[in-house]
């Protein structure tokens, strides 16, 4: 495969190449040598098979030793054709000339010109006046003279390479001379960027990667305008390593901050063991000193701290590495120099967007969102069997405000956390099943108390079915929990404490359901079905206060509930093409054909192959708290959950969750987001959030294709409690065939920004 940032050197090497050995097959009448054996496989199949040669006359001039082969010239094998209007080939210089529309494609790239020379011994060649298509690409290659002036070395003069279409193209980059050695690096004189006959952009000399691999060189930059950065210019650099390793340096300059540096660093020794290690910093010359005008400016409004510190970092890594007898080992790191940082640079390349969808994308595992001020790091080593989990943790929660601004820090700590899980399986055959949980935890606070922790919680079912109609499964779980301090406040406190408790749980449980017509013509069949529940969970009421306190599971509460709920999912059935194997003359026998066969033949009769999708899932919760009413207690019922997930492929999309309190008939909270789309690409999607006496604001996004080529876009989020806007942004992507151009306003808070980019096609991916 041959990459986009040097098209201007691989497929000439490669068409000259096979062209003279071409040559030199015909002419000997013998195969191709060994040494050339690996570009006819690659680009024209095995040596075993035939060239086919046609021409109007084919002469042998014994003076020269020359073969004159003319009129509408074919030479062709498999995916290899050369056509010309005359080739003269002599077999005791090993010189060819080909002359006259000289057209030669190897697959779909294609190489033209009015002229060929070549010297079969050294390997040498000149195109006049040629061009190469690149149809993976879509690159196009001209020279008025492309020269191979050695194995691996290429000369053009006048040279120019595109990605656009036509004989005006929208952009072209053009070089007086060039030389490039395969593999290495390439210099180009005079090189000048045109849109359109309009020279934009020169430089008297140019170096560049030469590599068909992935390749060391600058990406495209990133420019922009801020009030809080004044003019930026964000400036990647890739850097090809090996095979396994690369990375990427940024370098952010910012008018009014100062310049940013940054590195990427990735490596991948097997499928399952890689990792991502990123870090930057910045010598920033703003500070919030606390003063209303400073923190307006360069902090956060809202904030508890101000932002005194001109030494900022960020360092991120995730790593998946495997380890001997099938254990598996993760990291997660996430130091961060303040509580601005991450927001003040979200957006653009190596920034927190980028960096948590890329973290997503590559290993599955999020980042605390940009606002969190106390970040985690955690070394996971996990074990897992077919019935039994092993998993160890080191926790360190990066308090970022107690670390930096605080004389003392509580913040919890567990180094580390070992558990050992057992999933639900039957006991020794009987109709009993059983499950394990189990955990020791060391808790260490900088400042606060210290201590172990060892859990184990087992737990017994005994599932139970009446037919087909009900299911019953109660439980009893018993769990004991010991503490040992190592260092305490509270005098209250033994050296060592001890803690029992038993649970038990009834669950009921049924299901119906009912398969439909479907009233859409590409919906087969649509299946509904109901699921009703309700759960009875008990635990004593048990004095605890004695006990150390490090989480939740420290503390557990007296329990007398039953939970109802009733889930509703909507499934549709659609049917896909059949692609049968039973063939006739090489083509596919179609369903019935298939079926038609089998049923001659004795056979059984082929399944219809179905899609299914869950479409719509509708689910409702409920609580009554049976201890509330036996104190007394005015309010027994909980809030009505409910969660709603619809999605009618890419037109409709609805994912909401909402928790209503029936005592003061209002919402307690809602989350709900609507994405719109038509068949043009066109998207609006809103989402709403609130959480009463908490937060409540509403954000969109709006995409409209205004033309084949123009598209606008919107963006708006404001803070509904508060009554102030977060963000307000627009702009437009135009697209060309071979380039676009994307422009975008927004207001943030205090700060305006202005982004703008340019992307020339396959320019783009330059050393990606």
């Amino acid at each position: 495969m041959f990459r986009p940032s040097s098209p201007e050197i691989s497929y000439p090497a490669v068409i000259l190449t096979i062209l003279c050995w071409t040559l030199w097959f015909l002419a000997t009448g013998a195969p191709v040598a060994a040494h050339a054996e690996s570009i006819t496989d690659r680009l024209t199949g095995s040596p075993k098979v035939p060239w086919q040669i046609s021409a109007d006359t084919v002469d042998y001039d014994a003076e020269t030793t020359t073969y004159h082969a003319r009129g509408n010239v074919i030479i062709e094998k498999q995916a290899a054709r050369l056509a010309a209007d005359a080739v003269a080939f002599n077999h005791k210089a090993m010189t060819a000339v080909a002359d006259g529309h000289v057209v030669m494609t190897v697959g779909d790239d294609i190489l033209t010109g009015e002229r060929v020379e070549l010297n079969l011994d050294q390997e040498t060649g000149v195109v006049h006046g040629g061009t190469v298509f690149l149809k993976e690409n879509h690159f196009y290659i001209h020279g008025e003279r492309i020269e191979k002036t050695g194995k691996n070395s290429y000369r053009m003069e006048k040279g120019s390479i595109t990605s656009c279409d036509g004989d005006r193209p929208d952009w072209i980059i053009t070089g007086r001379s060039v030389k490039v050695t395969i593999e290495g690096y390439g210099s180009a004189t005079h090189a000048v960027l045109k849109a359109r006959d309009v020279p934009i952009l020169y430089t008297p000399y140019l170096l560049f990667p030469a590599k068909t691999k992935r390749q060391t060189g600058l990406l495209i930059p990133e420019a922009g305008y801020s009030d809080r950065w004044g003019f930026s210019w964000n400036q990647p650099l890739f850097w090809a390593i090996n095979d396994s390793t690369d990375a990427t340096a940024y370098t952010h300059y910012m008018e009014e901050r100062g310049t940013k540096v940054g590195l990427e660093y990735r490596y991948a020794l097997t499928h399952v063991s890689y990792g991502t290690l990123m870090a930057d910093g910045l010598q920033d010359r703003k500070t919030d000193d606390g003063t209303p005008e400073a923190t307006r400016k360069w902090g956060y409004t809202g904030d508890a701290y101000d932002r005194p510190n001109t030494d900022r970092y960020w360092l991120r890594a995730k790593q998946d590495q495997e380890l001997p007898w099938g254990a598996m080992a993760r990291l997660d790191l996430d130091i961060v120099s303040d509580q601005d940082y991450l927001n003040e640079f979200k957006d653009g390349r190596s920034g927190f967007n980028e960096t948590r969808d890329s973290f997503l994308k590559s290993f599955g595992r999020d980042l605390d969102t940009y606002d969190e001020t106390i970040r985690t790091n955690r070394l996971n080593i996990n074990r897992t069997w077919s019935r039994y989990s092993l998993n160890g943790d080191l926790l360190w929660n990066d308090n970022v405000t107690n670390r930096r601004w605080e004389s003392s820090d509580d913040t919890l700590q567990q180094l580390p956390t070992i558990q050992f899980n057992g999933t639900k399986q039957q006991a020794f055959g009987t109709g009993v099943y059983w499950d394990l949980d189990s955990e020791y935890s060391y808790f260490y606070r900088e400042d606060g108390e210290r201590g172990h922790r060892s859990d184990i919680y087992p737990r017994a079912y005994l599932p139970l079915r009446w037919k087909n109609y009900l299911s019953v499964e109660p439980s009893v779980g018993w769990r004991q929990t010991a503490w040992v301090m190592d260092r305490w406040e509270n005098n209250s406190l033994d050296h060592s404490s001890y803690r029992q408790i038993y649970d038990a749980r009834l669950d009921l449980s049924t299901e119906f359901s009912k398969i439909m017509g479907s009233p859409i013509a590409a919906v087969d069949r649509i299946r509904h079905s109901a699921k009703p529940r309700v759960v009875y969970e008990y635990i004593p009421d048990q004095d605890q206060s004695d006990l150390p306190y490090f989480s939740d599971l420290d503390r557990i509460d007296e329990k007398n509930r039953v939970t109802y709920s009733l889930t509703n999912t909507f499934t549709a059935r659609t049917t896909k093409p059949v692609q049968s194997a039973t063939t006739n003359g090489g083509f596919s026998l179609s369903e019935k054909e298939t079926g038609l066969k089998n049923k001659r033949r004795g056979d059984p009769p082929t399944p219809t192959p179905f899609d299914y999708n869950r479409f719509c899932r509708f689910y409702l919760e409920q609580s009554y708290d049976l201890a509330a009413t036996k104190d007394d207690r005015p309010e027994p019922f909980s809030d009505i959950y409910g969660e709603l997930e619809f999605n009618f492929g890419r037109y409709l999309t609805v994912d909401a969750d909402a928790s209503y309190n029936t005592y003061d008939t209002h919402f307690s909270s809602h989350n709900v987001g609507a994405g719109v789309a038509d068949h043009r690409g066109d998207r609006l999607w809103v989402e709403h959030r609130y959480e009463k006496d908490d937060y409540e604001s509403i954000r969109s996004t709006l995409s409209v294709n205004l033309t084949d080529h123009l598209t606008a876009r919107g963006e708006y989020e404001r803070n509904l409690k508060d009554e102030t806007d977060i963000i307000k942004g627009a702009g437009f992507l135009y697209t060309a065939q071979c380039w676009s151009v994307d422009f975008f306003y927004a207001m943030e808070g205090e700060d305006n920004k202005f982004l703008f980019s340019i992307n020339l096609m396959g320019i783009s991916g330059f050393g990606d």
